[in-house]
């Protein structure tokens, strides 16, 4: 049931709102791939950074696609905990009050091993200025354990200025998504992580339309 909540939701609600209120644009559509599962990273500036990915999945695969989410605030209450489960398939992570034998990326393995598709902004939080912050060394972690996987590396612009941090009101203003080709990473954490940041910067260069 909650899969075809979540359709209906796209179709009724997304995916128009995207298109004639913020009128989205998209550069590099070709390098989306049409298998799971791949990892898509990008910048992080508002909680329409989510939506906007997940509407460029075929309404079937929406099941398939977890993005990465901070479980202190996605399941800081059961209304927000139920929203986001049921309308974006969330996958929380937990930032704080971790266990000693506890391992927050397991979740992330997990969806993985099943074949799903992973949406992570590995900066950790939004940034309400629109400037790109430092990544986190979670996501080499993870590619290291999985480089079959393909990274799909994405720049998001305007994004905060349609929907800042910490506001709830959506103002139209023209956004972009520029999706660059697949990468297969290897090195040291420190090695992936540069080439993960420097990948979406390039993209930000390449996004003045």
């Amino acid at each position: 049931m909650s899969d075809l909540v979540r359709i209906i939701f796209f179709v009724l609600i997304v995916r128009p709102l995207l298109v004639f209120f913020i009128g989205l644009r998209v550069r590099g559509r070709e390098h989306w791939p049409l298998e799971h599962p791949f990892i898509v990273i990008a910048n992080h500036t508002s909680h329409l950074d989510a939506a906007a990915l997940l509407a460029f999945f075929p309404l079937k695969d929406l099941r398939r696609v977890r993005p990465v989410a901070a479980a202190d605030y996605f399941n800081s209450n059961k209304c927000i905990a139920f929203f986001s489960r049921i309308f974006f398939n969330i996958l929380p992570i937990a930032r704080k009050n971790i266990g000693r034998h506890q391992n927050p990326l397991d979740g992330l393995r997990e969806a993985l091993e099943h074949k799903e598709t992973l949406i992570i902004f590995p900066e950790g939080t939004r940034s309400s200025s629109g400037e790109m912050g430092p990544f986190h060394t979670g996501i080499a972690h993870i590619l290291k354990e999985f480089p079959q996987v393909p990274v799909i590396p994405v720049y998001m612009s305007n994004m905060y200025k349609a929907l800042p941090k910490g506001e709830f009101i959506l103002v139209p203003f023209i956004c972009e998504v520029n999706i660059g080709k697949p990468l297969f990473l290897s090195g040291t954490k420190d090695e992936i992580v540069q080439t993960l940041r420097d990948s979406v910067i390039k993209l930000k260069g390449e996004a003045e339309w």
